[in-house]
């Protein structure tokens, strides 16, 4: 005969493969559908890079898809929290940065110095990333400025939370 559960055993996930999606906070959160972003197109540009006769650009797209898909399951499994001696706002920032002008720079060569179409679809692909890579680093700017103006020692994520447990306690 089966004992009833308790009524908070029910709510509880299951181990197994759902462990490792991604939360539906981080999906709709706006730097987790950066994240996704970055990384659905750097796996693109990099698959089209392998089909081309620029196939020396393919490094660059696969290492930007495999650092974007560590912060994306970064911040998923909330590692972040977890390892306060790594800034992550700014390695973030820091990655944006280089990756926009890596692929500015070589969706350039793909599309001026090369003429299959493999090459010229992972140029525009390549704008198209550095747009998103640009957008990226400007959000995560902001919040690095914002940071430092007030000069404190939590990141800004913690800050956020902060300022919203003043407010309610102010009224």
């Amino acid at each position: 005969m089966e004992e009833p559960e308790p009524a908070g055993a029910a709510a509880a996930p299951p181990p197994g493969l759902g462990a490792l999606l991604p939360s539906r906070d981080l999906l709709r959160s706006r730097k987790g559908q950066l994240l996704l972003a970055e990384s659905v197109l750097s796996f693109i540009i990099f698959i089209c890079y392998i089909a081309s006769s620029a196939a020396s650009f393919m490094m660059a797209p696969l290492l930007e898809f495999l650092l974007a898909l560590f912060l994306f399951f970064a911040y998923a499994s909330k590692l972040n929290e977890k390892f306060k001696g790594l800034y992550w706002p700014l390695t973030d920032f820091l990655r944006c940065v280089t990756a926009a002008i890596i692929y500015f720079a070589i969706s350039i060569a793909a599309v001026s110095k090369y003429t299959d179409g493999a090459s010229k679809a992972a140029g525009v692909f390549g704008f198209i990333a550095t747009i998103v890579f640009a957008i990226d680093f400007y959000i995560t700017f902001n919040d690095l400025v914002t940071f430092l103006k007030q000069g404190t020692s939590s990141p800004p994520e913690e800050r956020k939370s902060d300022d919203e447990d003043s407010d309610s306690d102010s009224d």
